[in-house]
């Protein structure tokens, strides 16, 4: 005689409704808890190394080591940031469509460099350019 009960013939099955509905609390939990920050960034126009190329029209921006500016070969009295945008933006009045060249002393604080950088942007200056000295 062969007997079979009534529950040998079920076939085990994966029961997909808890597993989907973990998948969409962790797809929740994502993308509420993601932020959408945007950071900040300088587009900046290097100099190709192998080639000099002069550029009469361009502003020449100094920075010394300890943090003073230079623009054009005037001498800027204060080294604050408004001070810095409102001599370049009489700079570029003069010069239409004008680079910026910067000229840093390899010891001047990275955020001297940087605060020139957001000036020219603010003004309006498109082609930033930062000067090198060739290696001996």
């Amino acid at each position: 005689m062969n007997f079979k009960l009534p529950f040998d013939h079920d076939e085990p099955e994966i029961n997909l409704v808890p597993l989907i509905d973990i998948l969409l609390v962790i797809l929740i939990f994502l993308a509420a808890t993601t932020s959408f920050v945007r950071s900040a960034h300088f587009d900046v126009s290097l100099p190709q190394a192998g080639q000099q190329s002069e550029t009469p029209d361009a502003i020449q921006l100094i920075i010394t080591a300890d943090g003073r500016y230079s623009i054009n070969e005037q001498i800027l009295s204060s080294a604050k940031a408004t001070s810095l945008q409102a001599a370049l933006a009489q700079a570029k009045a003069r010069q239409t469509d004008a680079a910026l060249l910067i000229h840093a002393d390899a010891n001047s604080a990275y955020e001297s460099v940087v605060k020139a950088m957001d000036a020219a942007r603010l003004v309006g200056i498109q082609r930033i350019h930062l000067v090198t000295q060739a290696l001996p």
